[in-house]
């Protein structure tokens, strides 16, 4: 299967609430050949501001941009906007803080805006109504589980009077696969609908790169860098003596499922049961056995630890209940009746993808490793339904059920992988390890600089989360590290060359290392919403990105200008 007929199928499949308006191209273009330095035909759309990629850092980006009267065109591969929040289906990743500070204002906004969405829309018990910090899931992920069609249902409704007025224009089932370039400026960008094959040009003073993996990055030239670097090259405490482009964390096809006691939904044994069921990862340090099974290695010590699984909810025994840890409904916090089962997310250990990277993957490629990574899926879905180990010593939950329409999606797979580092730009500051992981400021920096992460003249926002690295294509186990609160400096989003060209979203000046606390969910929404700013600011002044970092007075207006709109620059002491 081609990439593009495998995006086609998940952007034509229906979805549980209808996505954002879709512009269709008017049908007078005709299909051609990709070009990355020639514009052929006149048919194009202009505005102040062009994003590429419509996910969590492409929403954000768009609305900070709107905010503040810009005109935007937004792309979006898939037929749904808000990335891993929705297409992708990864519950929000967030830090211990969240309720009250460590986000910016609008993302809290978002936040308030789902819980109010369930209040509204939803039978709620009384009890779970009334909980001011409302989680519908309960998952022990985070504070905040939520399906993604309502993620995205909220999302639409943020961005709705902006595509009314005619400010965004949002091009969904498109992708950027052209550019054109003069010197260190984009002039335009190519973009092709995957449902008709029709072309269009976007030009724009500015274009922001918020692609799952840095799609624009080669299209335009820019410089970048991917997978892992060497001691050598960064000096960080924890990088391999040898770097590796190809080096890349695993990435996760997600689905949804719910357990409906006394029924049978055994799926068809899948066509590559047999492998994925005795397949044990290669990894150093070692892996614990097969990947199919409820012994993992445990992130921080790499030691063999035992999960449970039960899918009523139940404990199970003093180890984690794998059911509960991405659940995003809970039936309890509803109405009898109204949800039969919980529902719950699969984006577990087993189900990361190990035997290739999308990155830089030709069309047959790409294809080959996301049909491994369904494989993978249907195979751990059909181990739980049949062989997985209960309680009461059986085997099998064969009510377990594959929840499509969670995801949108015919096949019940996620729109779209969740792609945990892509391309990242060669940034003006590139953020290390000595920034902000607790063992290498020690190291570096002394016992003092171990307590609190790095302090940037020029931060435009603030995070936290552990420097998390999944398993590896080239086998490296976890590495999973403690940090500290940190914060985001503009100089990580301005690219070395480029003058008009910025990250919003995984794709800023970290390392293999560091990009493992900055792409969680609010890190990311802070870096688009901050890009979307930061052109306005740029535009108004009549100066660069690259000016407004590099002079001291221009950076301090512009801290001002997004801490007025509610971006936090500086955790409280």
């Amino acid at each position: 299967m081609k990439r593009r007929n495998f995006i086609e199928m998940l952007g034509a499949s229906g979805g549980v609430v209808a996505a954002a308006p879709f512009l269709t191209i008017p049908e007078t273009l005709n299909a051609r050949p990709r070009t990355k330095s020639k514009r052929i035909g006149n048919a194009e759309m202009t505005a102040d501001l062009v994003i590429a990629g419509g996910g969590t850092g492409g929403c954000a980006c768009a609305l900070g941009a709107l905010r503040n009267g810009l005109s935007v065109i937004m792309t979006e591969e898939t037929n749904w906007i808000g990335g891993q929040m929705t297409q992708q289906g990864v519950p929000f990743d967030e830090h211990r803080w969240i309720e009250t500070h460590g986000a910016t204002k609008l993302y809290r906004d978002y936040r308030t805006a789902l819980r109010n969405y369930y209040r509204r829309n939803y039978p709620l018990t009384k009890e779970a109504a009334a909980r001011e910090n409302l989680n519908p899931g309960d998952g022990a992920v985070s504070r905040l589980c939520v399906e993604p069609p309502v993620a995205l249902a909220v999302l639409n409704d943020m961005l709705a009077p902006y595509v009314s007025s005619g400010k965004l224009t949002l091009l969904l089932n498109s992708k950027a696969t052209g550019a054109e370039v003069n010197g260190n400026k984009v002039t335009a960008l190519e973009v092709t609908n995957k449902v008709t094959g029709h072309q269009l040009w976007l030009t724009a003073p500015y274009f922001a790169d918020a692609t799952e993996m840095g799609d624009l990055l080669p299209l335009t030239g820019t410089e970048w860098i991917k997978g892992t670097e060497s001691k050598k090259q960064t000096g960080e405490l924890h990088a391999p003596e040898v770097g590796s482009p190809d080096n890349q964390q695993a990435f996760t096809l997600c689905f949804a499922m719910d357990y409906r006691p006394g029924e049978n939904h055994v799926i068809d044994k899948p066509e590559k049961y047999d492998f994925w069921k005795n397949y044990a990862p290669k990894l150093t340090p070692p892996w614990p056995g097969r990947l199919l099974d409820l012994t993992y290695s445990t992130p921080s010590t790499l030691e063999p630890k035992k999960l449970g699984f039960h899918p009523e909810g139940g404990p199970t025994g003093s180890v984690l209940n794998l059911w509960n840890y991405r659940k995003i409904i809970n039936r309890h916090n509803f109405t009898q009746g109204f949800y039969p089962g919980d529902i719950t997310i699969v984006n577990w250990p087993q189900n990361d993808y190990l035997l290739g990277n999308l990155i830089d993957a030709n069309e047959k490629d790409f294809a080959k490793h996301v049909e491994g990574a369904r494989q993978l899926n249907l195979s751990l879905l059909y181990w739980l339904q049949t062989e997985v180990e209960r309680p009461d010593g059986g085997a099998g939950w064969p009510g377990i059920r594959l929840r499509g329409d969670i995801m949108g999606t015919e096949n019940g797979m996620a729109k779209y992988p969740y792609i945990r580092e892509g391309r990242r730009i060669e940034a003006m500051f590139t953020v290390l390890e000595e920034h902000v992981g607790v063992e290498n400021r020690k190291l570096v920096k002394g016992e003092a600089a171990s307590a609190k992460a790095e302090s940037f003249n020029d931060s435009i926002g603030v995070g936290s989360y552990y420097l998390d690295l999944h398993p590896t294509t080239e086998g490296n186990n976890y590495i999973d590290l403690p940090s500290l609160p940190f914060e985001i400096p503009l100089g990580s989003l301005i690219p070395k060359r480029m003058e008009n060209l910025l990250p919003a979203a995984k794709n800023i000046g970290t390392t293999h290392i560091t990009n493992g606390c900055y792409r969680l969910h609010p890190v990311e929404w802070n870096i688009g919403e901050v890009v979307g700013m930061l052109v306005q600011f740029s535009e108004k002044r009549n100066i660069s990105p690259r000016q407004v970092w590099e002079s001291p007075k221009n950076r301090g207006d512009f801290q001002n200008f997004i801490q007025k709109q509610g971006v936090e620059i500086k955790w409280p002491k």
